[in-house]
């Protein structure tokens, strides 16, 4: 609990008006039992000895229309620790229990206020670092997953049925040319399933950062990047060869995107022992990264080092970072550029360079413009599209999809048509799972135990 300027405490349940009037005492006379739903009361909190504590304003929401589904009564108080903690003191001894993590989350779902990835939507939004992980947690808050899933599940369980029927009632069913009819519509089915596993991808990288290692060879300035793009020093800076010999993390803003940066060692031959382990971490980091800005010094021929560098990573998603531009020029871009693709033309098109400065902060909006090109442009779709950010959802679309896989193995290889009723319910049940349809009750307790306090 930290101090602020009001204090909300929210109390929810069976008999939470009646158990308010215990105390609160509203200016008005009334009691809470008499209020009207969504409505604010000025009044007092008093102790058990009827001494006020605290005056505050008391909300009322009647269930089913409050976040819950339950009678609930919200104080604003006075945002001191010690009010905060002696109010709250005053709440439990009246009967009231503390909540579980993610309790009231947990309870909205219960009540079918959410599903649950609405309800994992609230969490990711109170989580959200950047603007597309808060308008993506949005679009899944205002139900754009339980749409497209609950759409899939229909169509599903619609081909269950008629197999169902077909199965029991023969005469006036007819299943001839049907497994040829549900090759085509499952195909669609996994088509769509393969959209969505794919945009989580993407949706991994715009909600919880890139992972982003900036590599080159010694003195090459990745260092001095760092401090640029993170706007303080968090690197050390000399101009003594192989000053970094560690992996450096920061997590920086960029336009509308975060990149959690990773600051590695200069990498060159050497017989140092401990520059050695920091090279080789920097092609640890290189290797788990999502992009790749790879250093090259504008004002120094190209190396050996450059040549097995850009080895290593020309295959990865890199940006050419051409530093100390207030420098004279040495090497030409196009050079760097024919150790990434050879004589590719569109070599700048697969391997876009930003010419900036670390020491004088040029090309600092270059660089932004070029990342959110790369990042937002081609995925920023959030008014048509679902964009899978949650792991668990991910893991049971893929699910879905293998389920699927076997029906179109079983429609293939001849098999009776029972077996494709198997594994479409196989399929429904797993998209069930992302919504909270079909979820265990463990399953639920660990998914809300890791919501934080008082949501």
């Amino acid at each position: 609990m930290t101090q602020a300027g009001i204090g909300i405490i929210r109390v929810c349940g069976a008999g939470v008006f009646e158990t308010a009037d215990r105390f609160f005492i509203a200016k008005s006379g009334k009691k809470v039992t008499e209020f009207a739903s969504h409505t604010m009361h000025l009044g007092n909190i008093v102790d058990p000895k009827g001494e006020k504590i605290d005056e505050v304003l008391l909300s009322v929401m009647k269930g089913p229309h409050s976040y819950t589904g339950d009678d609930t009564v919200e104080i604003n108080c006075h945002g001191g620790i010690y009010l905060c903690q002696k109010i709250l003191e005053i709440v439990l001894a009246n009967g009231v229990r503390l909540a579980e993590p993610g309790e009231f989350t947990k309870r909205a779902f219960l009540n079918g206020r959410l599903d649950l990835s609405q309800a994992e939507a609230v969490m990711d939004l109170i989580a959200s670092k950047n603007d597309f992980a808060a308008k993506n947690s949005m679009q899944q808050l205002s139900g754009a997953v339980q749409a497209k899933i609950g759409n899939l599940r229909e169509r599903i369980l619609h081909e269950i049925a008629f197999i169902e029927s077909a199965l029991d009632d023969p005469e006036h069913f007819d299943l001839e040319e049907y497994p040829q009819e549900l090759d085509v519509k499952t195909e669609i089915f996994v088509n769509e399933i393969d959209g969505l596993i794919r945009s989580s991808e993407n949706g991994r990288i715009r909600k919880d950062g890139i992972r982003t290692a900036i590599l080159g060879k010694p003195n090459a300035g990745k260092s001095s990047i760092l401090n640029m793009l993170s706007g303080h020093e968090s690197a050390i800076v000399t101009d003594i060869a192989g000053t970094t010999r560690d992996t450096i993390e920061e997590s920086v803003r960029i336009g509308s995107l975060q990149l959690n940066l990773i600051d590695t060692a200069g990498i060159r031959e050497t017989e140092d022992k401990v520059e050695q382990i920091g090279v080789k971490r920097a092609y640890a980091a290189a290797k788990d990264a999502d992009l790749i800005l790879y250093v090259a010094d504008s004002s120094a021929p190209l190396t050996d080092d450059d040549k097995q560098i850009i080895e290593e990573i020309k295959e990865k998603k890199v940006v050419i970072l051409y530093n100390k531009t207030d420098l004279e020029t040495v090497v030409e871009k196009q050079e760097i550029l024919s150790l990434f693709a050879g004589e590719d033309a569109d070599a700048l098109k697969k391997y876009p360079v930003a010419e900036i400065s670390a020491k004088t902060q040029d090309g600092l909006t270059e660089l932004q413009t070029l990342l959110e090109h790369i990042f937002v442009d081609p995925y920023d779709k959030l008014n048509d599209e679902v964009i899978i950010t949650n792991v668990r959802q991910k893991n049971e679309l893929i699910q879905s999809r293998q389920s699927l896989e076997n029906v179109l193995s079983s429609i293939r290889n001849g098999m009776p048509e029972d077996f494709f009723s198997i594994d479409l319910m196989d399929a429904y049940k797993h998209l069930g799972f992302i919504i909270g349809e079909e979820v265990e009750d463990d399953l639920v307790d660990k998914i809300f135990s890791e919501f934080c306090m008082g949501k």
